[in-house]
């Protein structure tokens, strides 16, 4: 009999030990970062620079949507602007002429008023220039709220043209991170709206891995743990670590293979996994190792 104990021993350590082995990994799919890359200026599409599948570098131009109609809106924009600027010079050239006729009237006013006093003018010229006065001012007042009414229609234009520029430069569409084009939406020549989605970019500089532990196993798990992430077809595992944890539980997703059981409670777990290589790819099966 002890033979026969001995044996069954040696196949349960084997059986716990594989068991614990297959606990310790966790398969999963890499994910990428998706970035939707909107056309900020709607319009004909021009000039389409890519394509699915290919890879592109920050800053790179996607594509330029036609920009004919805005450039005429500018130019109409700018004769605007040219033509404020000669009635603000005129408006400016009647407030020195006011302000200047003023400041004459008050001391021909001050001059007449000694006469009064020492009878040598009539009342009658103090109460003209006085009234010459009060127009002159009204006149000065009227010359300042027409600068103020130009100067505001300019800063009306300024603001107009700056938009204006602004949907020039954005017809422009260039890529807001590096990465591969993933999905097109829009042909050359085709029309697109405003914010309009022309392709999706996915980043895998950096990319990331969603496992799920159940709660037995959740107290060994802490931010910044060190993991490793193999991958059929490369001889090396490579480096990731633990970035977010899930506060609260929830039922295995069914695309999700754990060691569990599906109906069993469990956290999600993030790894983030540098790829400066790009040996990782969207959507690849990986296996995830504490």
């Amino acid at each position: 009999m002890r033979p026969v104990l001995l044996a069954l021993a040696l196949v349960a350590l084997l059986f716990i030990g594989c068991k614990n082995d297959v606990s310790s990994g966790y398969t999963s799919v890499v994910e990428g970062t998706a970035v939707q890359v909107p056309a900020l200026t709607g319009g004909k599409i021009v000039d389409l620079r890519v394509d699915t599948g290919q890879r592109v570098e920050s800053g790179a131009i996607l594509a330029i949507v036609d920009t004919a109609d805005l450039i005429f809106q500018r130019q109409q924009l700018q004769a605007g602007l040219a033509e404020l600027n000669v009635q603000q010079q005129l408006a400016q050239t009647n407030v020195k002429r006011s302000q200047t006729n003023v400041s004459y009237l008050q001391e021909k006013q001050q001059r007449v008023r000694s006469l009064v006093q020492n009878n040598s003018a009539s009342q009658q010229k103090f109460d003209d220039l006085t009234n010459l006065l009060h127009q002159a001012e009204s006149a000065l007042t009227a010359a300042r709220q027409q600068l103020k009414t130009v100067n505001a229609k300019r800063g009306q234009l300024d603001a107009q043209l700056s938009g204006l520029n602004k949907k020039i430069r954005d017809a422009v569409i260039v890529a807001p991170v590096g990465g591969v084009i993933s999905e097109k939406y829009f042909e050359s020549g085709e029309a697109i709206p405003p914010l309009g989605s022309l392709v999706e970019i996915i980043n895998i500089d950096d990319v990331e891995v969603k496992i799920y532990v159940t709660e037995p196993t959740l107290p060994g798990i802490r931010y910044g743990q060190k993991v490793r992430v193999q991958v059929d077809g490369l001889e090396r595992s490579l480096d990731g670590k633990v970035a977010w944890i899930s506060p609260k539980a929830e039922f295995t997703p069914k695309s999700i293979l754990t060691p569990e059981t599906r109906t069993s409670l469990v956290y999600a777990v993030k790894i983030d996994v540098p790829n400066p290589d790009g040996v990782l790819k969207h959507g690849m099966p990986v296996e995830v190792f504490f």
